[in-house]
């Protein structure tokens, strides 16, 4: 009984953070800040699912959720700075307001262009 309350107390939080974070990523003004939200999502919003899963007592499925937990906490932040990184390397411009970028190349589209051109 108090498994089946708190299984679905756990998919109602993983979907309530999973909703928030899709409406970060249309909302977030560059790449750079959109792959922060997107992978918040895969972290924070789908362990409340395995959780859920791992409260059925099942070995298996113990034993699957974790693996998944696992390899989840592995490849998102490599995906993620993966992404950003060829975002970088496109001259993807940030425009999040306040932005500071500390690399030492200007990142907007007119000095892509104006490089280029040189």
């Amino acid at each position: 009984m108090w498994r089946d309350i708190l299984s679905g107390a756990l998919i109602v939080v993983g979907l309530l953070i999973i909703s928030l974070s899709v409406y970060g990523m249309l909302m977030m003004p560059d790449i750079y800040t959109s792959i922060h939200a997107a992978s918040k999502a895969a972290i924070l919003g789908l362990m409340p699912f395995l959780l859920a899963a791992m409260l059925t007592g099942n070995p298996a499925m113990i034993t699957r959720a974790l693996l998944i937990a696992v390899f989840l906490i592995l490849t998102t932040p490599i995906s993620a700075h993966i992404i950003g990184q060829a975002a970088y390397l496109t001259h993807e411009p940030m425009e999040t307001e306040g932005a500071i970028n500390e690399s030492g190349q200007e990142l907007s589209a007119a000095s892509a262009a104006a490089k280029a051109g040189d």
